[in-house]
């Protein structure tokens, strides 16, 4: 992190200052509404905006709480210890965190070193980044995917990205942009963010994944991606030591799609995508993309983009 904005964020805030003087406790006022345990977003949001960043409030304890707005941790010096679903996250420098709305956070006590920043996002903010990740079935997409239909799971996603200099540098400049606002800054951030997420897809063994069953889901996922033109259930199910029909069971639990769907929409979007950007042939395309039979990728292709392969490569020219 660049020394100028650690300048920025180190000094003491007015909530700081008041935890030093004697304050024992959050000021509940400040984030929640009567009772409930959960931080509202309209308390840290200024009156129509979808995204805000805030310093993480040091020296004090944050007991169990949800947020009603997706929340993204970033470390920019030392470490934070968060407790999330019961696992015990170590933020180190340089590393990021995001919470879904029905993730359970609680923070220990951070020190004057430890300096960290929270991005305040309305779901909705995230549309436009999902065009950017494609169809392809990843941890993140999924994630965002939740968040924006109202945060059913309680998902988190942790990203080990100190060592990516591109993250770094997108981090940075998301930062800068609340420091240094433009004319349109909303629009900046917003395709900030979107850049951001390619990385992170790009980078997916940066990720930290929290429970063993999202783990395997998770391992799978990064099969269909690496070895969608002829894997198979059976091999990944061996290599994961499972027996078939409980790995199907739950890829189908955790993703809302079986295998074969999962490769399918992998494919398809492989194959519309050499379409686009290249010259090849039509049935060169169906077999280098793991269909060996023309006519059944011609089928299945009409049936997810609503146009031949052939209809879809004109119309694509013509964009």
């Amino acid at each position: 992190m660049l020394e100028d904005l650690i300048a920025r964020l180190g000094p003491h805030t007015a909530e700081e200052a008041a935890i030093l003087a004697g304050s024992a406790a959050i000021d509940r006022s400040l984030y929640m509404d009567g009772s409930r345990d959960v931080i509202t977003g309209d308390k840290l949001l200024p009156a129509g905006r979808q995204i805000a960043m805030r310093p993480h409030t040091r020296f004090v304890h944050f007991p169990p709480h949800t947020h009603d707005y997706v929340e993204m941790v970033y470390m920019c010096r030392g470490r934070t210890t968060h407790i999330i679903n019961g696992d015990r996250i170590e933020l180190q420098e340089g590393e990021l965190l995001m919470l879904g709305q029905n993730a359970i956070q609680e923070i220990l006590p951070a020190s004057e070193t430890n300096i960290a920043v929270n991005f305040i996002v309305r779901p909705a903010f995230f549309a436009g980044a999902l065009e950017y990740l494609g169809d392809e079935e990843t941890p993140l997409r999924r994630f965002l995917l939740d968040c924006l239909c109202g945060g059913s799971e309680e998902q988190y996603l942790c990203f080990r990205v100190s060592a990516l200099r591109p993250v770094q540098n997108l981090m940075e400049n998301l930062l800068r942009t609340f420091f240094d606002p433009s004319p349109n800054r909303r629009g900046i951030q917003q395709l900030t963010l979107s850049l951001l997420f390619v990385q992170l897809v790009d980078h997916t063994e940066a990720l930290m994944v929290p429970s063993p069953s999202r783990e395997t889901v998770w391992r799978v996922l990064r099969y269909v991606e690496e070895s969608y033109r002829d894997g198979s259930l059976g091999q990944i199910a061996q290599e994961l030591h499972y027996e078939i029909p409980a790995l199907s069971r739950l890829i189908k639990q955790k993703t809302g799609q079986n295998f074969t769907e999962l490769i399918q929409e992998k494919r398809l979007s492989q194959a519309a995508w050499l379409l686009r950007n290249t010259a090849r042939r039509i049935d060169d395309i169906a077999q280098a993309v793991g269909y060996e039979n023309v006519s059944y990728f011609h089928r299945l292709f009409l049936a997810r983009f609503g146009l031949s392969p052939r209809r879809y490569r004109l119309g694509a020219s013509e964009r």
